[in-house]
């Protein structure tokens, strides 16, 4: 079994959502490949916190952009956030909570495996 199909607990990776469809690959599972700068392997439970962050950040998540078939994210949604993004909003306290099951293994190699329980759904 490849890391990219194990989470960061060492098991099989699960779904991170499909409603709305997520992931790099939208397939519903936040895994990545090498197209994937940003990385989206974290399985977040959006909070309205991390939209308002993620809006200043300069990254929309909350309007719907009909043309990509995106709906916008609202508080509680399940949506794969990149690794570097995840841990400035740590960082700045605005962190939203994870599913741990579904958050890729590689993600370990940017946040380390203690703060990720830390935030646990």
């Amino acid at each position: 079994m490849s890391q990219e199909s194990l989470n960061v607990l060492g098991e099989p990776l699960l779904v991170c959502g499909c409603e709305p469809m997520t992931g790099w690959m939208r397939d519903g599972h936040c895994r990545t490949n090498s197209q994937d700068h940003g990385r989206h392997t974290v399985c977040c439970v959006v909070s309205e916190q991390f939209l308002r962050y993620s809006q200043a950040q300069g990254n929309d998540l909350s309007t719907p952009v009909p043309a990509y078939g995106f709906p916008g994210l609202k508080p509680g949604d399940h949506w794969c956030v990149c690794a570097p993004r995840w841990l400035e909003a740590y960082e700045d306290g605005v962190a939203p909570p994870v599913l741990l099951a579904s958050c890729e293994a590689s993600t370990l190699e940017i946040i380390p495996l203690d703060v990720l329980e830390r935030f646990a759904a």
